[in-house]
């Protein structure tokens, strides 16, 4: 870094580009496995001939900072899986993101035929996730066992993340049991019946960095929903999520042959069970996530009958919130969604109901399918 103009001569000759001021872009990449590389951009920025951008797995950034004098020039971005309409994109469907937004816009209805083929697409997408290896293999391939391969990947590298953090394996344990946990319809995870003699209050650091890790969302439980809801969160309860949906699928699987996945086709042809309905709990969070939406959830119970609700997702929309009920089949009733809107009529703004079928509207509640979520 002493001398900025013979590093720049060098990193011409060894890629064979020419460096344009304030028009080229530097790439670190993985740049946690060289953290004097990081250092060094505070010097780089400060001679402001190029732009730069670091990438890098959050968990080993964090770890690899010994020694060195973090940059404050540093932005950090948040980064997601792609999207439903990022992935109808790379599969040369540049169309579709701008006729659902005109819908939502303007109430009209798609039809169902229209529907069926929205979520025919919607259903490989989560079958194949946002993660640009997984996209790109399914796109190259159209092989649903390649693309199951490569996720099996990505998840093996997650989870030699994990054991970076906690080398006892409880993160990996708590990771492997998201969607066994969710299947049980249980209203929070119950982390005693993964890690034995240990409840959600002794493991808050592990929860943390999961989260941080973005392979993991987390919704937190509010016991006062209204604005302001992370005030009123409780961090020993909580719903967990993976951050792909794509993953999800195969985690579900990881320890089995591609071959005995009967999600692949059950979804792909419609025909999930209603017990694996969670899936679609699993997508609706991605995308809400991806929006810039917290993830919040609601459980209360009725004093006079004893039953129990729980409403799925709640969206913070300044004064009001929106309360959102997912569902892969059963619409036709939404006993949770009443009566919280009998409870905390004042306090919102509109009540969702994102499921299968085409827009639809009652006094009360907004009918979505869940593709146009990332919409609303």
């Amino acid at each position: 870094m002493s001398d900025l103009n013979f590093f720049f001569l060098k990193l011409q000759l060894k890629y064979r580009v020419d460096l344009v001021k304030r028009r080229s872009l530097i790439i670190f990449d993985e740049v946690q496995l060289c953290p004097r590389a990081r250092q060094a951009i505070k010097h780089l920025v400060a001679d402001r001939r190029y732009d730069y951008l670091e990438t890098g797995s959050l968990i080993s950034i964090r770890r690899n900072v010994r020694d060195i004098l973090i940059p404050s020039e540093e932005r950090k971005i948040s980064m997601y899986p792609m999207d439903y309409e990022e992935f109808l994109w790379a599969t040369g469907d540049t169309a579709t993101g701008g006729l659902l937004r005109e819908c939502l816009a303007s109430g009209v209805s798609l039809g169902e035929k229209l529907n069926r083929e929205l979520m025919k697409r919607f259903r490989m997408y989560m079958l194949t996730g946002g993660m640009p290896q997984a996209v790109s293999e399914f796109i190259s391939s159209n092989n649903f066992r390649a693309v199951d391969m490569v996720k099996r990947d990505i998840i093996s590298l997650y989870e030699d993340d994990f054991a970076k953090i906690d080398a006892t394996g409880r993160i990996s344990a708590l990771f492997d049991n998201i969607p066994s946990r969710l299947s049980g319809n249980a209203s929070r995870y119950q982390v005693s019946s993964v890690l034995k003699n240990s409840r959600a209050g002794d493991i808050l650091d592990l929860i943390f960095e999961m989260r941080d890790s973005k392979a993991v969302l987390v919704s937190y439980h509010v016991k006062d929903p209204g604005p302001g809801m992370s005030a009123s969160r409780d961090l020993t309860k909580f719903r967990l999520f993976l951050g792909d949906t794509g993953l999800f699928v195969t985690l579900m699987f990881k320890d089995r042959d591609f071959t005995d996945n009967v999600i692949y086709e059950k979804l792909l042809n419609d025909k999930l069970p209603a017990n694996l309905g969670y899936l679609y709990e699993n997508a609706a969070a991605q995308m809400l996530t991806a929006a810039g939406n917290e993830l919040f959830y609601h459980t209360f119970r009725n004093e006079e009958t004893g039953v129990r609700y729980k409403i799925d997702f709640l969206i913070d929309r300044g004064s009001k919130i929106c309360p959102l009920e997912v569902k892969s089949s059963g619409y036709q009733t939404h006993a949770s969604l009443d009566a919280f809107a009998g409870k905390y009529h004042s306090r919102i703004l509109t009540n969702y109901l994102i499921y299968t079928r085409d827009i639809r509207r009652e006094r009360e509640v907004q009918y979505y399918p869940i593709y146009m979520l990332p919409f609303l």
